[in-house]
């Protein structure tokens, strides 16, 4: 649970000091908005380098290594002077959570049979929707003691801890049949999967759902702390409550899954984030811009998110189970690389953030909705 926290936190703790941050560096809130998708491109890239390395030497090096690095890059962002210290801080986080990231999902699969493994990971996902409820309120009051940069503390100091109970209790956990010859990095190892129209499809669809996320995250403290005023506590409440509605979106889930298979949820979500996305043109158009009329549609958003991604992933490994480890880290990359990718972008225009989100909505998710018509129609001609 503890290394699962890696990555969350470090996109979430710190957004209630963007504002802050702003001014202590002289810089314009894009600059501040591409530390996070810095993490995230650094985090999707290290999937395809990191995933073999793990199989390779053992997961217990690799993930010591990665705690090391998530730990020297907070601290390193803690004491960064300029804006090249924050990036160079923020760069060897990404390295240190992807490997956090990967080597605890393969150690759960190393350890234990799939029915308790299944449990395992359903404690991790609810984990992973905690954070970032809790976290902002945490690097709010912090920042509000000491200072943003406490929050860079704060991750190092919690690196260095969760490093000594690695040490302590995370045993190597590589099966010993694993097959590490051969060349480390294989294209051929990569080619079938990526030449999946299947696959393609629902890693766009994970793509396109976190590019809204990681855009949202990215703009609410500079629309609602910079732009309308709101405290740093303020603004972690209505954070930490648009969390709650994901850890609900979450808990649906599995129930509506059941109830709609996996394809129709996928399109479900789709069809909320695209509601969300016309809500916030009615934000826009007809209302004054408020936290109301910015988080109201944004809950929406999430909401199709957590819907969602679980079944787009399922979908997307589903044709891979004798590849079921390289095709986890190539949808990991694409998610983050191509999300992080297209927030980058966003960053660079002149547009606000409620324009931000509602025209990147606007834009991926009829798209995918028209593939997914498409790929229908192929199937249901296919089948006669």
């Amino acid at each position: 649970m503890a290394l699962v926290m890696f990555g969350p936190m470090a996109i979430d703790i710190f957004l209630p000091s963007i504002p802050a941050m702003m001014l202590d560096f002289n810089a314009p809130g894009s600059a501040l908005q591409a530390t996070i998708t810095l993490f995230l491109l650094t985090m999707g890239l290290g999937q395809i380098v990191l995933g073999p390395l793990v199989d390779r030497i053992g997961r217990r090096p690799v993930l010591i290594a990665g705690i090391i690095c998530y730990g020297l890059g907070a601290f390193i962002a803690a004491q960064a002077g300029s804006l090249e210290g924050l990036y160079a801080g923020r760069v060897l986080q990404g390295i240190g959570a992807c490997a956090t990231s990967i080597v605890t999902m393969a150690a759960v699969r190393d350890t234990f049979d799939p029915e308790k493994g299944a449990r395992i990971f359903s404690y991790l996902n609810g984990v992973l929707c905690i954070v970032p409820a809790l976290a902002p309120m945490l690097g709010g009051l912090l920042a509000l003691q000491y200072g943003w940069r406490s929050n860079f503390f704060f991750m190092g100091i919690f690196a260095v801890a969760t490093g000594m109970l690695v040490l302590w209790r995370f045993p190597e956990t590589r099966p010993d049949h694993t097959d590490s010859s051969g060349r480390l990095y294989q294209w051929q190892r990569y080619r079938s999967v990526l030449f999946s129209r299947f696959f393609l499809y629902y890693a766009l669809v994970c793509a396109a759902a976190m590019t809204l996320i990681i855009t949202y995250v990215t703009y609410a403290p500079v629309v609602l702390i910079d732009g309308l005023g709101l405290s740093q506590i303020a603004f972690s409440l209505w954070f930490g409550g648009n969390a709650c509605i994901n850890i609900l979106g979450f808990v649906l889930a599995p129930r509506l899954t059941a109830t709609l298979g996996r394809k129709k949820m996928v399109t479900l979500a789709l069809c909320i984030m695209l509601t969300g996305g016309l809500a916030e043109i009615a934000g826009v158009l007809w209302l004054q811009l408020g936290a109301m009329t910015y988080m109201l549609p944004a809950s929406m958003i999430c909401l199709g998110f957590s819907l969602g991604l679980g079944c787009a992933s399922s979908l997307a490994l589903e044709l891979f189970p004798e590849k079921a480890g390289t095709a986890s880290a190539l949808l990991g990359c694409i998610q983050l690389t191509i999300s992080s990718a297209l927030a980058s972008l966003v960053q660079q225009t002149a547009l606000s953030g409620s324009l931000a989100v509602m025209g990147l909505t606007l834009l991926l998710i009829p798209a995918l909705l028209f593939m997914r018509h498409t790929m229908t129609a192929e199937e249901n001609r296919a089948g006669h």
